[in-house]
């Protein structure tokens, strides 16, 4: 685990009010999960299809609803949700 992670875990109810710390702790995780399962919701329903157009229309929308949540979950450099540059110059 990293050290963010680490101290959200261990202090909970002071972290949970910073915003970074927060993103990392708890919203990263948690919308990286979601994804995930969107993307296990898709390839089920996709599978029950009847036709192939709607197999891949099933698959459009399920795994485009993944995609947009992972990228707005990307802690980026110009995010407002996070601080945190692209590079770290150690």
């Amino acid at each position: 685990m990293s050290p963010i992670t680490q101290y959200f875990l261990q202090h909970f109810n002071t972290a949970v009010h910073l915003r970074q710390i927060r993103f990392f702790g708890m919203e990263h995780s948690s919308m990286m999960i979601i994804a995930a399962v969107f993307l296990t919701i898709g390839a089920c329903k996709s599978k029950n299809a009847d036709t192939d157009d709607q197999r891949f229309k099933l698959l459009l929308i399920w795994f485009g609803f993944a995609l947009l949540i992972v990228l707005s979950s990307i802690p980026w450099e110009f995010s407002p949700l996070t601080s945190r540059p692209s590079f770290r110059t150690f």
